[in-house]
């Protein structure tokens, strides 16, 4: 990593169906080996399959699943004088969604449906209604700042 200047943010065009950059970022982490146009596939029926679950606005389901996955707090590693800490830092906002999608694709790989079409519409649900892995995940994150509050004195 560069110390002179830090890398600019590119920025990502909306999606073509909903016109959503968070998704076209989701899209983007889920594709493999460059096929965007199998992720784009497999996200926008998995959508379908969510919205003949739940009749709601498939996006307004994303979002609200994205917002109960989003950590506020993580621990980060600080060494100070031989031992290593784990300090609880706040999570910058960027970081924050970019976790949240992360968890939620590798939480949908790691479910035993058929297809991964099935596997993220079945996480997208589970993470909208406040349970699933990547909630989980959150939850345990959560739980491990708390346990680690007392090391707060050593934020940088």
């Amino acid at each position: 990593m560069s110390r002179r200047h830090a890398a600019e943010k590119r920025q990502v065009l909306p999606d073509a169906k909903f016109g959503d950059t968070v998704l076209t970022k989701f899209m983007n982490n889920l594709m493999i080996d460059g096929k965007k146009s199998v992720a784009e596939r497999i996200v926008y029926n998995a959508f379908e399959r969510v919205e003949a679950k739940l009749k709601r606005a498939p996006v307004d389901v994303f979002h609200e699943a994205l917002d109960n996955v989003k950590p506020s707090v993580e621990v980060r590693s600080r060494r100070v004088g031989g031992a290593t800490y784990q300090v609880p830092v706040e999570v910058r906002p960027e970081r924050r969604e970019a976790l949240a999608i992360r968890w939620l694709i590798n939480a949908s790989r790691a479910r035993n449906e058929n297809t991964m079409e099935e596997r993220l519409a079945g996480e997208l649900i589970d993470a909208a209604n406040s349970r699933g892995s990547a909630v989980k995940k959150r939850e345990d994150t959560h739980k491990m700042a708390d346990a680690n509050r007392a090391f707060s004195h050593y934020r940088w």
